[in-house]
Parts: structure tokens; C-alpha cells; sequence
């Protein structure tokens, strides 16, 4: 990795691998942490969706080289995987407490004292999402911005609760097995990657699917206990005083939610990118769609791509961002006003 210069070298196989991962002890067990980046930069921490890691939640996002640049240039990025969703990670032992979302929000305070962070900007998928909007109202001064891919804030619908509650059973009494990963899958990718009985599924699918095979079940189901126990944070979403960036793919399952989670914002700080032709998984299915909104966001905090001469360890401060940056005419063309997409 290069220091503040104008170019960023980026080692693709230390990236591959997600930097150097830490396994911290917390008072709700330990979490592991990998660290790709220069520390001395501003931190970017990240949590991905159930049953993935960030090896597969967001290495589509860093292997497309204006995203990659971006980032990688103005943070040091914290891969957060939570409840043994890591690469090779045992199974969980069953006398460990179930946690619950606050459990997972009140962790990451951990973590960031572990390292000795003090603010951070957040970027989440979906269930990790709703993790770090918890976490955000929970801890107002450890957050400067979140980046929300297909995020969730309600409390589950029946028709989730119910389905979760059959992949839960499954989870704990046969594994993970090819219904479940079907559920998941369906959750994660628009159907067009998934493929049907004329069209094979992508390579993105097949990989997801072996990765799935790699998890421990249990673990996932830990995960999807407490998200399917999730409470509404609707009401405290008007009072985030950080800039919000939302994600969400136009076949995602999770539209309509994200879409509400916008209209409770307070108007001048979020904004929503809604992304044509993907799934809820962004981040892989349509990364590149990502990039100019997010370099918009990022420069109210003062931070470029580099090619521009301005220092990556700009410091960050949330007055800095202008309103109009994130408005629908400079967030790019994918952009859509919230009215309108309300009309519609």
C-alpha cells in the first residue's frame, strides 16, 4: 500500500486476503478483525450480511480499481466478521449465549477500543446494516458517516419472520442445507444472476454457494436469531446527526425498506441510490455502481480519489459535508428523489 501520494500501489493478494486478521476478546466472545491498510489513516470499519464474511461481502466492491482506489487511499479498513463467520472459524460452542443486535452494536465499541479508534466511518450489508445503524444510535460520537447497502430498520414483516424461522429450524437441525442456501441466495442476488433451468447461474452464485458450504451452520444461525429479533429504529433514525449513503439494489427483497429507512432520515443528511439490474448484495452484483456517489459522499469529508493533491489523512468532520453533494443532480444519474420514488 502507498502512503499519501498521488498513486495508490494496491498489493491485489494482501487485498484478496483482507489484510491481517486479529481475533479480539470481548465481553460477548471474540470477533475477528481484518486489517487492510495503513492505521495512521482514517478508519473505515465494515459488517457484512448473514452467512458471509467480508472476503465475499465486499471484495467485489475493493477488487474494482476506482472503488479500491478510493478507499484504500483515504482509510484503513476494519473487516469486521461477526459470530464466527470468519474464514475456518469453529463452531461456536452451544453453552455460549445467544446474542442480540444491541449485543452486536455494544461489541463494536470494543472492537474500536481495541485498536484505539476513536470515530469511524461505517459500511454495512443488509443484516450488518442494521448492526451499525444500531450502533450509530447507540454511540452518536464513535460514528462519522454510514454507507448502507439494502439496509434493514424495521422490525421483521410476519412473511420474514416466517421464513427466517424455517431457515433458523433448518440451520440448527440439518445444517446448512440446499434449502437454506437457496433462501439465502435469493436473499442476497437478483434473479438474473441466479439463473434459471435455460440460463446458468454467474460465477458470483456458484462461489456463494460454495462458500455457504464452508460455514458453520450454527454460527449463521446465531446470526440470524438475533435479526429476526430486531426491534424498529424508525423513530430514532430522524436524530442521526452523520451523513447517510443507502444502497439498494431495484430487486432487492429489501427495497420498500430502504426506501422507508430514507424518508425517515432527516432530509439533509441521507441520501438513496437506487441500482438497476441488481440484488441486494450491491457490493458484489453491481460494485462499479457504487464509486461516483461514494466519491460525492466522501468529499464533504474532504477526502479524493488520488489523483487529485489532497492528503488521504484529510481529517474527517461531518460539517464539512455540503447538502448539495448529496443531492440527485451530483450523487449521479442512478440517484432518485425520495418523492419520486414515493409517487411512483
Amino acid at each position: 500500500m502507498a502512503d499519501s501520494s498521488d498513486s495508490v500501489s494496491i498489493d491485489m493478494e494482501a487485498l484478496s486476503l483482507g489484510g491481517q486478521e486479529h481475533h479480539v476478546e470481548t465481553t460477548y466472545g471474540p470477533v475477528c478483525v481484518a486489517v487492510c491498510g495503513d492505521p495512521d489513516k482514517p478508519a473505515l470499519i465494515t459488517y457484512p450480511d448473514i452467512g458471509l464474511n467480508y472476503m465475499f461481502c465486499f471484495q467485489g466492491l475493493l477488487f474494482c480499481p476506482e472503488a479500491s482506489s478510493l478507499l484504500l487511499h483515504n482509510f484503513c479498513i476494519y473487516h469486521i466478521s461477526p459470530l464466527g463467520h470468519e474464514l475456518g472459524a469453529p463452531m461456536i460452542s452451544v453453552d455460549a449465549p445467544l446474542l442480540s443486535a444491541d449485543d452486536l452494536a455494544d461489541q463494536i465499541v470494543e472492537v474500536l477500543n481495541f485498536f484505539g479508534l476513536g470515530a469511524v466511518m461505517c459500511m454495512g450489508v443488509t443484516a450488518g446494516a442494521y448492526v451499525l445503524t444500531l450502533f450509530a444510535m447507540k454511540y452518536r460520537q464513535r460514528v462519522l458517516g454510514l454507507i448502507l447497502v439494502s439496509p434493514l430498520c424495521q422490525a421483521p414483516s410476519w412473511s420474514e419472520w416466517l421464513c427466517n424461522k424455517v431457515m433458523s429450524n433448518l440451520l440448527y437441525y440439518y445444517g446448512t442445507c440446499g434449502v437454506v442456501k437457496e433462501l439465502l441466495l435469493k436473499r442476497y442476488f437478483s434473479k438474473e444472476v441466479r439463473g434459471n433451468g435455460q440460463v446458468p447461474e454467474s460465477d458470483i452464485v456458484q462461489e456463494c454457494r460454495r462458500l455457504l458450504c464452508e460455514r458453520q451452520s450454527t454460527n449463521v444461525w446465531r446470526f440470524l436469531e438475533a435479526i429476526n429479533g430486531r426491534v424498529d429504529l424508525s423513530e430514532g433514525l430522524r436524530k442521526l446527526q452523520c451523513r447517510t449513503l443507502i444502497f439498494i439494489g431495484e430487486n432487492s427483497a429489501y427495497h420498500s425498506e430502504a426506501v422507508h429507512m430514507t424518508t425517515k432520515l432527516d432530509r439533509r443528511y441521507g441520501a438513496l441510490v437506487e441500482v438497476q439490474g441488481s440484488g441486494s448484495l450491491v457490493s458484489e452484483e453491481q460494485p462499479q455502481a457504487m464509486v461516483i456517489p461514494m466519491e460525492y459522499f466522501l468529499m464533504g469529508y474532504g477526502l479524493y480519489r488520488p489523483t487529485q493533491s489532497v492528503s488521504p489523512r484529510s481529517p474527517l468532520s461531518p460539517t464539512r459535508i455540503s447538502p448539495e453533494l448529496l443531492s440527485p443532480e451530483n450523487m449521479g444519474l442512478k440517484l432518485k428523489p425520495i418523492k419520486t420514488r414515493l409517487a411512483l
